[in-house]
């Protein structure tokens, strides 16, 4: 596997792992599930994308095809997180709304439309701009920092290969 393709695997786990502690922060309990949630800050999305732009950026120069792509692909990428599934996130929201105020107005939960609707709809679907923000400087710091450590590695290398 290629470093950059590491490097943002890395990641989107890493800004899904920094979702735990501030959540803690937030609401002061622990709850290890916002691992596998979307949504929240950092967005992983925003950091994958850009910290795989960054690197290409920096290993192979800014004027190639290869960052080209990585970079459309993660403004699409981040467009879509803050853009239309946070949109699906806010009509989630709508749509739950709606259905305990038709439980309210029915006086009756035990009907069997809401024993079949027990579960609600999943809000935190999409990223507020501030999210995406945090998950591409993230992803921009990570990034760097990889390519870094790979250029110091591989000088390194050059250097005990000549002794």
């Amino acid at each position: 596997m290629n470093r950059a393709l590491k490097t943002a695997l890395w990641t989107i786990a890493f800004a899904q792992f920094l979702k735990i502690p501030l959540k803690k922060w937030e609401t002061g309990k622990w709850c290890w599930a916002h691992f596998f949630e979307t949504g929240g800050m950092p967005s992983s999305h925003s950091a994958g994308v850009s910290s795989l732009a960054t690197f290409i950026a920096l290993k192979r120069g800014m004027r190639t095809v290869d960052f080209a792509l990585a970079a459309l692909f993660g403004l699409i990428v981040m467009y879509d997180a803050q853009g239309v599934r946070r949109q699906a996130g806010e009509l989630a929201i709508r749509l739950n709304e709606l259905a305990e105020e038709v439980m309210r107005l029915e006086h009756n939960p035990k009907q069997a439309w809401y024993e079949k609707k027990k579960e609600r709809i999943r809000e935190r679907l999409g990223h507020q701009p501030i999210e995406v923000i945090g998950g591409a400087l993230l992803g921009m710091l990570t990034g760097f920092l990889s390519y870094a450590f790979a250029r110091k590695k591989s000088s390194q290398l050059g250097k005990n290969a000549i002794r």
